[in-house]
């Protein structure tokens, strides 16, 4: 499979193109489809065969570079950085976005921190009986 079989970059999402390329990329690192050394195709090659331009995607590879989620090595390419505990950092970072939007919406529906505590407790038992 190649890296952009599976980027699909949607003109009806409101988040930017380069937004939606560095979501998908960190996605396949957290998730292990991209492992640490991996090579990543060329800005070009992307962009060409995304149908987005050079700079949508440089700006992507440029703020992933930035976060650490790959390294540029002049005149060989990107790669996933080879940086211990970059998948569990990923997740973690995800993790807790996702926790704090919950309990956002849960204060705007008014409920109590127990009943939050409820909740995310029965949603993990949920997952947690469909893994095991």
């Amino acid at each position: 499979m190649t890296i952009h079989s599976w980027i699909t970059l949607s003109a009806s999402d409101a988040r930017p193109l380069y937004l939606q390329v560095i979501e998908q990329i960190t996605r396949r690192v957290a998730v292990g489809d991209l492992v640490p050394g991996a090579e990543l195709p060329s800005i070009r090659e992307l962009a060409a065969n995304l149908k987005v331009s050079v700079i949508t995607i440089k700006r992507a590879y440029l703020e992933l570079e930035r976060d650490g989620v790959i390294a540029t090595r002049q005149g060989k390419g990107s790669v996933v950085a080879e940086r211990h505990g970059l998948q569990s950092a990923i997740q973690e970072r995800e993790l807790k976005q996702h926790l704090s939007e919950a309990a956002s919406l849960g204060l705007l529906m008014g409920l109590s921190k127990t009943e939050m505590q409820r909740r995310v407790a029965a949603a993990y038992e949920e997952k947690a009986g469909v893994i095991n």
